[in-house]
């Protein structure tokens, strides 16, 4: 038995807050966790929309019933299963969208990406190839994935704003992770401003408004 890929069209889907034009200074694309969609994870962002940024959410490609064969649907940027392929997928979507995007806007538009848990892993893995221009990174309840090409990473994460931000309740988020967060940030050379808030697994709104002007 051999196995063997071949490359397909397919549709992906994203969501947006904001109306593309030339009073736009901000560009943010937010991707959201494990078994969530985008329409419902990009309302977290409303409090940005403020007439000068688009907030874009691409869903992951491959979605599944969170119960049993039917009823809520959730979406996942990948499994262990012909995982190679999947990043590559995704870091190729990623980029489409960005570009797309960045086509209507401004040549000075300020791009923040944002990656909430499994989507920080999925967005660390993008900019680690240093496909896309960025210029802030926000990492919540995430962190870099442990198999990032350090090499090619060091040098797309030199220079870039990094915000790291967990709820004190989260509990997916304990000392020894957070230590593992920080050995890698060093192994790439990057110092983060930590953020915290009172919660669990979530976004909090204050938080992003706070890291928004602050990052």
């Amino acid at each position: 038995m051999t196995e063997q890929h071949l490359l397909t069209q397919r549709t992906a889907r994203y969501y947006s807050l904001g109306t593309p034009s030339d009073e736009v200074t901000d560009l943010w694309i937010v991707c959201h966790g494990y078994g969530q969609l985008a329409r419902y994870f990009l309302r977290h962002f409303a409090p940005l929309d403020n007439g000068r940024t688009i907030i874009v959410a691409p869903e992951a490609l491959s979605r599944f019933y969170l119960d049993g064969f039917s009823g809520r649907v959730g979406a996942t940027w990948m499994t262990k299963e012909d995982r190679l392929t999947e990043i590559e997928d995704q870091a190729a979507y990623l980029t489409l969208l960005l570009q797309t995007q960045l086509q209507q806007l401004s040549a000075e538009v300020r791009v923040t990406i944002v990656g909430f848990s499994q989507g920080g892993a999925t967005v660390s893995r993008w900019l680690a190839s240093g496909a896309a221009p960025v210029h802030r990174l926000i990492l919540w309840a995430a962190s870099f994935p442990e198999d990032i090409d350090f090499t090619a990473g060091k040098a797309a994460f030199t220079n870039l704003p990094v915000a790291i931000v967990y709820g004190t309740q989260d509990e997916f988020i304990t000392p020894e992770s957070l230590q593992k967060k920080q050995q890698l940030l060093s192994e790439l050379g990057i110092a983060p401003q930590f953020y915290t808030f009172e919660g669990g697994h979530t976004l909090d709104a204050a938080t992003l408004v706070k890291i928004n002007e602050q990052l």
